[in-house]
């Protein structure tokens, strides 16, 4: 099994209960996605975060429509929280969120393991097509994240 972990850092200049706040809103993942990808959620808002919740969602993904059902592993406000996938497109998917204070601000580290269906063709897929895409996913997140933050009193 193709087994691969994605890691990605940013420190961004807001407290960690804010940078918590916003990034474990379920809401907030349409606003932090890529358009292109045309992800929406399909379960009812609010979202009761807590270990068990899940979060259904469509999206595409390279044209190709998916539905995709999270649920909360665990839930530890406002250090880490872990999503899993329960169904899509993945083999295995496990995101964890970590937040701690930094520097006045606060760094969030996300860390993906995840695997692909279809042995050796998943793994070509991955090495062409998967592993750019997660990384303008990623991208994208740093730069809304940063862009959609509130301003706190007294900082830039």
């Amino acid at each position: 099994m193709g087994l691969y972990t994605l890691h990605r850092e940013l420190w961004v200049p807001y407290p960690l209960s804010t940078v918590f706040d916003f990034v474990s809103r379920a809401e907030n993942l349409e606003r932090i996605t890529p358009p292109w990808m045309r992800f929406r959620i399909l379960t009812p808002l609010p979202i009761v975060m807590e270990p068990g919740a899940t979060v259904a969602y469509s999206l595409r993904v390279r044209g190709i429509p998916l539905r995709w059902l999270t649920e909360i592993e665990s839930w530890n406000p406002p250090h880490e929280f872990v999503d899993v996938q329960a169904k899509g497109p993945y083999k295995l998917w496990r995101h964890t969120h970590r937040f701690s204070e930094l520097n006045g601000g606060t760094l969030i580290a996300d860390t993906v393991a995840y695997s692909l269906p279809f042995g050796s063709l998943g793994r070509l897929v991955h090495r062409l097509q998967v592993a750019r895409d997660l990384g303008q996913i990623f991208d994208y997140r740093a730069q809304q994240v940063q862009a959609l933050l509130p301003r706190q009193p007294g900082k830039a």
